[in-house]
């Protein structure tokens, strides 16, 4: 599902004028362009050079990834694609569970196509897997456990409820956006526990 998903957004960018790469994502600080080197630097990592990085960086996440995407950012959206698409097909991971493979490569994606009008139907499965990982792992490790604490999310369109509290009700993606502070999802969901999500993001 992982590498379906690369394929998938190797595509589109496969498409794109030079000029949407500098567009502004849906990631804060960050272009088009960032987010394709930071993908190409996620494929790339190990578990040991996940770790020797973050010690590099004084254990600052943020600061590792800025690292990462001018690592990979090539001279031109066409250097930086080819980099993606050499790597598209590792099977090396961070130490963190498999799935968060699945999140990186569905919200990133989104935060790619979405500024640029684009949209993809992505596979259940891998959607619901992706929040079911963000919902149960620690903010302080990329996650929305305690985002979420005190809510409960229901998607319309897969049989996932998650949590106890008021609802937060809609399609499995705009969730998982949404639980991984994509404030543009929220114009897809509803329900009685909307307003104190929006809050808390």
């Amino acid at each position: 599902m992982v590498h379906a998903e690369r394929a998938a957004l190797i595509g589109v960018l496969e498409r794109l004028d030079d000029a949407r790469w500098d567009e502004p994502s849906l990631c804060a600080g960050w272009t088009v362009h960032d987010v394709v080197a930071h993908l190409a630097d996620t494929a790339r990592t190990t578990r040991l050079g996940f770790v020797l990085g973050l010690a590099r960086a004084r254990f600052d996440f943020d600061r590792q990834n800025a690292r990462g995407v001018a690592r990979e950012r090539g001279a031109s959206p066409r250097e930086t694609l080819e980099r993606l698409r050499r790597v598209a097909a590792r099977r090396s991971t961070p130490p963190a569970p498999l799935d968060s493979r699945l999140v990186e490569e569905i919200v990133h994606g989104e935060d790619i196509r979405r500024p640029l009008g684009l949209s993809r139907s992505y596979p259940t499965e891998a959607v619901v897997r992706s929040l079911r990982l963000q919902v149960r792992t620690p903010a302080s490790l990329g996650g929305a456990r305690e985002l979420v604490a005190r809510t409960r999310l229901t998607a319309t369109d897969a049989d996932v409820s998650i949590g106890e509290g008021p609802e937060v009700s809609g399609p499995a993606l705009p969730l998982l956006l949404a639980v991984c502070r994509r404030r543009v999802a929220l114009d897809d969901l509803g329900g009685p526990g909307l307003a104190a999500l929006a809050a808390a993001m």
